[in-house]
């Protein structure tokens, strides 16, 4: 399973750190993906990193402003995010992948095996 931690408010501008842990399986042989999904609209991915060469992809939306990374010891993900804005409130998801590699099409769901149960990100002054 997976289970993220590491949500909460944070004031437009700021920046949080949300992490994901796995158990069960070991992260570190697959992709890891961040998805997140806002009240009323569809899920939306928006950061992968492979797990051979650790290549990132990031969605138009978030580019520049969030980073993805791993720590194999620990068998966890992070997302960094910075310059929050209150379009980026949404519950927060990570997934682990069905392979190695970010597939394409990068955010179809069926490309990852493992979902976290999310986590609140509010960005509100």
């Amino acid at each position: 399973q997976l289970v993220e931690s590491g949500g909460g408010l944070v004031q437009p501008g700021g920046s949080l750190r949300i992490s994901c842990v796995a158990s069960g399986f070991t992260l570190g042989e697959r992709a890891i993906g961040w998805f997140r999904q806002a009240p009323g609209k569809e899920r939306e991915g928006v950061a992968c990193m492979s797990a051979i060469d650790g290549r990132t992809e990031y969605s138009d939306s978030v580019k520049g402003r969030f980073s993805i990374s791993r720590d194999n010891d620990k068998n966890a993900g992070y997302l960094q995010m910075n310059n929050l804005e209150p379009e980026d409130t949404a519950i927060y998801f990570c997934a682990a992948g069905r392979f190695t590699v970010c597939m394409k099409p990068l955010w179809s769901a069926n490309n990852y095996k493992y979902w976290g149960q999310g986590t609140q990100v509010t960005v509100s002054s």
